[in-house]
């Protein structure tokens, strides 16, 4: 179902980069229709773009088997500009000299332009802030090839080649943390490739319900919801194509919602005209199949093996697997791409799409997918359109496993470290350090300073994560890591205390402040109160780079009574930790 976008304009070349699709997001933003690629995408595929990026990737150039590019690129009159790893694979592939820098550079540094700094630069202020993250170093640009930029310690952080069209940076202009990044791909699509404006996801409406009634003609359309952005969107594309009696869809409730979440996506698909929608309880099967484990991962693949089950027993329960039904999802444009580094889906969605029925489906080309061109940011602007309520559109990201991720767990019980900074709590969380993923211990601190935090963490290599105490019903010296597991009771504190804090935030407008406020129950606690909540506020535009953010002293407040005075909680804790090198969720 991609007969509904236009031709893309300009190709995004993945070679393996965390921010690859943020770059055609930020493409897209400017009104110009954008599609990511594998980096070794031949020539031939992307002769008729107006302009072509390189992304960055953790790889080296040089190194045997490093992503590359079809070299005929480079030699067309195709504009072309690279990022981070884009800029050191043009120079290598031009025969500039590329190399390991004497050290790296990661986090946010000062451009200063050159007095020529080419179109790529028209307009953009001098000595701003950009977003670095690289190790390897151009050294030397290939001929023809002029230093546009550089900063205090990478003297090459742009060239430029104006007769060919090429150019590259070796900073992110795709991330907000780069002050001027708008302005320089504003320049790059429109002065230099020459692209016009293509692309309005909300005037598409029409163009993908014609889709879906080409797609489905005479036959109906199954959906499993999870009460999220996308599926709903898809749903509501769907019943507005179809009507209410051709479009059928199950929720499956895991009893690992928030509290009242069932009732409220209930309320949202009445409200949509959802004539053939039912709501599954299988809070038991899937409680039980997750007692007593303990393993982060152990826990995703329980579920999703429990979401494998439940829907093959509703679709061998209905008409579903006759040729007169396909299945709808609400797979969104990243969901896609299948190449290194780019975004894969959660765990949960690929095992829908791993349910030997829907296989068949798919199999037999018995499926549509209403948003597999749209990013998240468009999903809402077509949820938008539709009328769907702002308060479900504007609600904060949810994980897919649901609050299970959030309900963190232990296999024995385990005393305290104290260290210098403070105290080493074995409860291991995820973090990103480098390109590597870890799961390490958690430094507990006694104040709420977020650049100390950061110290801490780039002098401690055994932790990934910094928290502070806000308050608490046993003092620290007295408590230790707890044995414990998911179960209904532990269940039931989080869903209660995550309320709270909800409840909390939306009534004091603080939660339009933040992308994300995820609110973690961990087993550190004693003397009978087995657990501590864990605030984590985060700002972000997507989710690839996070900042903790502070609360007002006043609501803190109010929200640490409130959580102590919840049954079994020993004390309420604030993640300090930006990501990198923590991630928002813990696991």
């Amino acid at each position: 179902m991609n007969d509904y976008a236009p031709e893309p304009q300009v190709y995004i070349l993945d070679t393996g980069g965390q921010y690859t699709h943020l770059i055609s997001r930020k493409v897209r933003e400017r009104g110009v229709y954008a599609e990511v690629r594998p980096s070794e995408t031949p020539f031939a595929e992307l002769k008729n773009a107006k302009g072509v990026i390189i992304s960055g990737g953790p790889s080296s150039v040089y190194e045997a088997g490093s992503p590359t590019v079809d070299p005929a690129l480079l030699a067309s009159d195709i504009p072309v500009l690279g990022i981070c790893y884009g800029q050191q694979l043009i120079a290598y592939l031009l025969n500039g000299d590329v190399r390991k820098g004497d050290k790296g550079e990661y986090g946010l540094a000062n451009l200063n332009l050159e007095p020529y700094a080419g179109p790529l630069f028209s307009g953009v202020e001098d000595h701003k802030q950009v977003w670095m993250s690289h190790r390897d170093t151009v050294f030397a640009p290939p001929n023809g090839f002029r230093i546009l930029a550089s900063t205090d310690t990478c003297s090459i952080a742009a060239i430029g080649n104006d007769a060919t069209k090429k150019y590259a940076v070796q900073f992110h202009p795709e991330v907000v943390h780069t002050h001027e990044g708008r302005k320089v791909i504003h320049n790059f699509l429109f002065d230099i490739c020459g692209c016009g404006k293509d692309w309005e996801p909300a005037s598409r409406i029409p163009v993908v319900e014609q889709s879906i009634r080409d797609v489905a003609g005479d036959r109906n359309i199954f959906f499993f919801v999870s009460g999220g952005v996308d599926s709903t969107v898809a749903y509501s594309l769907c019943l507005k194509a179809l009507g209410g009696q051709r479009v059928h869809g199950a929720y499956v409730d895991t009893g690992l919602m928030r509290e009242d979440e069932t009732d409220f996506v209930r309320k949202i698909f009445t409200s949509l005209g959802a004539e053939h929608f039912r709501v599954v309880d299988a809070q038991m099967d899937f409680l039980s199949a997750l007692d007593g484990v303990t393993e982060p991962e152990r826990k995703r693949a329980i579920i999703g093996e429990k979401f494998v089950q439940i829907q093959e027993e509703i679709l061998e329960s209905g008409p579903y697997l006759d040729g007169q039904w396909i299945l709808g999802q609400g797979t969104i444009y990243p969901d896609t791409i299948e190449s290194g580094g780019t975004a894969k889906a959660d765990l949960i969605k690929t095992h829908h799409n791993r349910v030997a029925g829907i296989q068949k489906l798919i199999d037999e080309n018995r499926i549509v997918e209403p948003l597999t061109q749209f990013y998240k940011d468009e999903v809402r602007e077509l949820g938008c359109e539709l009328g769907l309520p702002a308060e479900f559109l504007e609600r904060h990201p949810f994980p897919g496993p649901g609050l299970a991720i959030r309900c963190l767990c232990a296999d024995k019980d385990e005393p305290c470290v104290p260290t210098a900074d403070g105290v080493i709590a074995p409860i291991h969380s995820v973090g990103v350090q480098g390109d590597s993923r870890s799961y390490r211990p958690v430094l507990i601190v006694k104040h709420l300073d977020h650049a100390r935090a950061t110290e801490a963490i780039n002098a401690d290599q055994r932790v990934n994560r910094v928290i502070g105490e806000v308050g608490h019903n046993i003092p620290l010296d007295r408590q230790s890591v707890i044995q414990s597991s998911i179960t209904p009771g532990r269940m039931d504190r989080l869903r209660r205390v995550d309320a709270i804090v909800r409840e909390l935030s939306n009534s004091s407008g603080f939660d339009k402040e933040v992308w994300q406020f995820p609110v973690v129950l961990i087993p550190l606690g004693g003397d009978g109160l087995p657990d501590s909540v864990v605030l984590r506020p985060i700002d972000s535009v997507d989710g690839m780079t996070a900042q903790s953010v502070s609360m007002p002293e006043k609501l803190l407040h109010r929200m640490r009574d409130a959580l102590l005075a919840v049954p079994g909680i020993a004390a309420v804790y604030y993640d300090l930790t930006h990501k990198p090198p923590g991630t928002i969720e813990w696991e």
